[in-house]
């Protein structure tokens, strides 16, 4: 069964291929959905797929790419929205 993940990350995760590294590892992964900066620094993913892949997910958000510091991995709930892919928003 599928739900869906919002995951607001934040510290050193922008200008370090956060982005990038994310559709890289959700694509693996079989989460659709998307990622983008904001203005605050953070970086907001909408994940939507099974427990075990979102689980996958969130556990390799609290690291990310190799030159991220990532001070904070926060994740809520929410509604499905049927993504088909997992794209970069800008």
């Amino acid at each position: 069964m599928k739900s869906a993940k919002r995951i607001t990350v934040s510290g050193k995760v922008q200008g370090v291929h956060y982005r990038a590294s994310t559709q890289q590892r959700a694509s693996m992964i079989g989460i659709a959905g998307w990622v983008m900066n904001q203005s605050d620094g953070s970086v907001l993913i909408h994940a939507e797929g099974t427990p075990d892949q979102l689980s996958e997910l969130i556990t390799w958000c609290k690291l990310g790419p190799p030159a991220a510091v990532v001070s904070s991995c926060a994740v809520i709930e929410l509604n499905i929205r049927d993504h088909t892919d997992f794209i970069i928003k800008r």
